[in-house]
């Protein structure tokens, strides 16, 4: 029946299964979620299985959508960008966000991301010819690279909302729900203790203030 226009070629792409990045480390947290909405475990992320297709692309939007927070993992401040041949600043694919920092040589500058590049709303143009440029940058990293607490916490968080999109249970997601609130608990956790911040900020080179800490008093 697929003979013709189409030939058999087309009946193999339809129906073969799309290779992910990370296969081997994403599957686990697949077969999690399934798990928690009362699904068979896969034993590949074979997405022409439509509940393994809506746990996978819901894993991957969770994940997007929690690291777009910006966490002490995939922030990074006074990132150097150096424009190309053209003076423009082209942003990579994995950026989520992305802003100057503030320091006196970007004081006239006001940038957004636009058209793939940085665009600087200030003096209306996408040229930057005063050499690199610091930005405040939050990455979007691949299932292999977070931290095991985020990781729990995207696929908690994963299996709620394939939960209502799969099964429709108001009770099974209220469970969910409670799990997921535990991982969230656990992820803020981990930044708390990652992220070093104080009452009076971070640690790190955005903030000018360092708490007292014991072990620094002979340096003082």
């Amino acid at each position: 029946m697929f003979n013709g226009v189409f030939g058999p070629l087309f009946f193999i792409y339809i129906f073969m299964a799309f290779p992910t990045t990370n296969a081997v480390t994403e599957l686990p947290a697949v077969n999690q979620i399934l798990a928690s909405c009362g699904q068979a475990p896969a034993t590949t992320l074979d997405q022409t299985n439509p509940d393994v297709a809506i746990a996978y692309s819901t894993l991957l939007e969770v994940s997007r959508e929690i690291q777009s927070e910006g966490w002490s993992f995939n922030k990074e401040y006074h990132y150097e960008f150096t424009p190309d041949t053209n003076n423009e600043i082209l942003i990579p694919n994995n950026i989520l966000q992305i802003d100057l920092t503030e320091n006196s040589a970007n004081a006239t500058k006001d940038v957004v991301r636009r058209n793939g590049k940085l665009y600087d709303k200030q003096n209306h143009t996408y040229k930057f010819t005063d050499g690199s440029v610091e930005c405040d940058v939050t990455w979007f990293f691949d299932w292999v690279d977070l931290p095991q607490p985020i990781k729990d916490y995207i696929t908690a968080r994963a299996a709620g909302i394939t939960s209502t999109r799969i099964i429709g249970d108001s009770t099974q997601y209220k469970m969910l729900q409670q799990k997921e609130s535990y991982m969230r608990a656990m992820a803020v956790e981990y930044e708390c203790n990652q992220g070093d911040y104080t009452f009076f900020g971070t640690t790190s080179n955005n903030s000018k203030y360092n708490s007292y800490k014991p072990h620094t008093a002979l340096i003082r």
